[in-house]
C-alpha cells in the first residue's frame, strides 16, 4: 500500500467515510431543489448535493462547475460528470462492491452524458436531489439501477 496503512486499516477508514458521507446526505433530506445551487437547508440540485457534501467532509471544493443550464447534458459532449468523478475519486468500481456512501452517477438513455447523482445510503436506497421536489432518500427501484452508469468511492478522511 502507497499511504503505510494496511489493508484492515484502509477498509475501516473507508467504512468510517462512507457512513461519515451517509450521515452527512442525510443531513440535507428535506433541502429544497434549486437548480446551480449547494447549501444544506436552502437549496441544491443533484450535483450541489454532492459539492456540499465536499465541503462538509473535506473543505473546499477540487473545482467548481461554473454556470450550467439543464440541459447541459444533452449539449455538452462527452461525458463531464465522470470525468470530473474520476479526477477526484478515482476509477469506478463495479456496481455488486458498491457500498453505503458510495457516489452513484445515473444515465437517463444509452448514448447520453450522465446527468444525474445520488448517494448510496444502504443496499438498496440512496440519496439524491429531486428535481422540482428535495434531497429525499429512494427506493433503489430497478428502475434507478438499470440507469447507474458508474459508482464512485470518495477518498478516506483522514
Amino acid at each position: 500500500m502507497t499511504d503505510g496503512r494496511s489493508m484492515t486499516e484502509q477498509t475501516g477508514a473507508t467504512r468510517q467515510t462512507g457512513d461519515a458521507i451517509v450521515a452527512a446526505a442525510r443531513g440535507w433530506i428535506g433541502t429544497p431543489y434549486r437548480h446551480q445551487a449547494s447549501r444544506r437547508g436552502v437549496g441544491c440540485d443533484c450535483l450541489g448535493l454532492v459539492r456540499g457534501l465536499w465541503r462538509e467532509l473535506y473543505g473546499a471544493e477540487p473545482e467548481r462547475p461554473g454556470p450550467y443550464q439543464p440541459d447541459w447534458a444533452e449539449r455538452s459532449g462527452g461525458d463531464p460528470l465522470i470525468a470530473a468523478a474520476e479526477r477526484h475519486c478515482g476509477a469506478a468500481l463495479p456496481l455488486p462492491q458498491a457500498r453505503p456512501g458510495d457516489l452513484l452517477v445515473f444515465r437517463w438513455r444509452a448514448g447520453c452524458a450522465a446527468k444525474h447523482l445520488g448517494i448510496l445510503s444502504g443496499a438498496d436506497r440512496f440519496i439524491h436531489a429531486y428535481e422540482q421536489a428535495a434531497v429525499v432518500e429512494s427506493p433503489l427501484v430497478p428502475g434507478w439501477r438499470r440507469r447507474i452508469a458508474a459508482v464512485f468511492r470518495f477518498p478516506d478522511r483522514r
